[in-house]
């Protein structure tokens, strides 16, 4: 069991994030916010895929006001990414946004952080800090060159703002695109700080060498009980975040749903195991969020054995194969039939805990 690090819970749209409370899943839309058809299209498309929190880019005044017809299509929480312009955090707070993710030292002066500042108090709205190794000022890089350091005293410099301004309802990042480097500047701060943390290693790559960076990431830092909200950040379809992200969180036991477990192919295997396998994936597709684990095995010998812990399985043999349950054999049946009887299997067993 990961004994999570507590830290102080801040109210985003109806979540409580950090406190101990679940860690939330969250992605960025890539659509131009403006187009709300477009982005209500890939909001919905996410929600759908499990993505608990979205985030925007607000890069004009145009992007700014279309939050208010976005929010209207978008049941979880919303946030504007902002840059350098304070006059399009205040237009997104006007607009209904539930959170802003904004330096506050890359916006000017204090009274216009103060402004800012004002408004989200009002409306009981969070700000993100986000830092990363692009964002790094000069004196700090000066300082201390490309470094966790830098990444963590910038952050804090962001932080002692806002206290400053007397705000305190604050959620922090550190990426960065060197996983090492993410892993100790996350360390760091959150050993300085009890605000809760999002994780996320950025520019991570593509969906292949990004997936594995960010599970490496993200993983050993929620591993070790850091980290309250996570973004896996893919040069690729938003949706794919989001099923890695989530994919991490069962792996460390972190998040319920459904587990689907299978074996490497062998010499033993005398079945179609990794198109077998391919195939019971998208069937239980919709069961995504049922708190079952689904095996499947290529051999009749040893898998009931190796998977005996899960909910449902298969366990191939020559031309045939095993339906079990928690181990005990439930019924042998032809090759071509191991698909639909596993999934009648389940959908029965589903259908007797309504």
């Amino acid at each position: 069991m990961i004994k999570r690090k507590e830290t102080v819970g801040i109210k985003l749209g109806d979540y409580i994030i950090g406190a101990g409370n679940p860690i939330r899943v969250q992605s960025m839309t890539n659509t131009k916010t403006e187009n709300v058809k477009e982005t209500l299209i890939q909001v919905r498309e996410l929600i759908s895929a499990g993505c608990e929190i979205i985030r925007v880019a607000v890069p004009d005044i145009e992007a700014a006001r279309a939050i208010k017809e976005i929010k209207k299509g978008c049941t979880v929480p919303l946030i504007a990414d902002i840059h350098f312009d304070y006059k399009l955090a205040l237009a997104a707070l006007e607009n209904g946004v539930d959170g802003l993710r904004l330096n506050p030292g890359n916006i000017g002066d204090e009274q216009k952080v103060r402004l800012v500042v004002d408004q989200a108090k009002e409306k009981n709205i969070p700000i993100r800090i986000g830092v990363n190794g692009g964002s790094l000022a000069k004196n700090i890089l000066d300082k201390y060159g490309l470094t966790p350091e830098a990444l963590v005293e910038s952050a804090l410099e962001h932080v002692a703002i806002l206290e400053r301004c007397g705000f305190y309802s604050t959620k922090i990042s550190v990426k960065a695109a060197s996983v090492p480097m993410m892993l100790d500047a996350y360390r760091l701060l959150s050993s300085k700080v009890n605000y809760p943390l999002h994780l996320g290693v950025t520019e991570a790559g593509t969906e292949f060498s990004g997936t594995v960076k960010s599970a490496i990431g993200i993983g050993t830092l929620l591993a070790e009980g850091i980290g309250d909200t996570i973004r896996v950040s893919l040069t690729a379809d938003p949706i794919q975040e989001i099923a890695v992200g989530n994919e991490i969180l069962k792996a460390l036991e972190l998040k319920k749903g459904l587990n689907i477990v299978s074996c490497p192919t062998c010499g033993r295997t005398d079945i179609n195991l990794i198109g077998l396998a391919k195939q019971v994936e998208e069937a239980l597709t919709k069961y995504k969020d049922e708190d079952l684990t689904v095996a499947v095995m290529g051999c009749i010998v040893n898998g009931p054995g190796e998977a005996r812990s899960a909910d449902f399985g298969i366990a191939g043999g020559k031309k045939e194969g095993l339906i079990f349950s928690k181990g005990e054999i439930l019924k042998k049946v032809p090759e071509e039939q191991l698909l639909s009887e596993l999934i009648k299997t389940i959908e029965q067993y589903l259908h007797s805990l309504r």
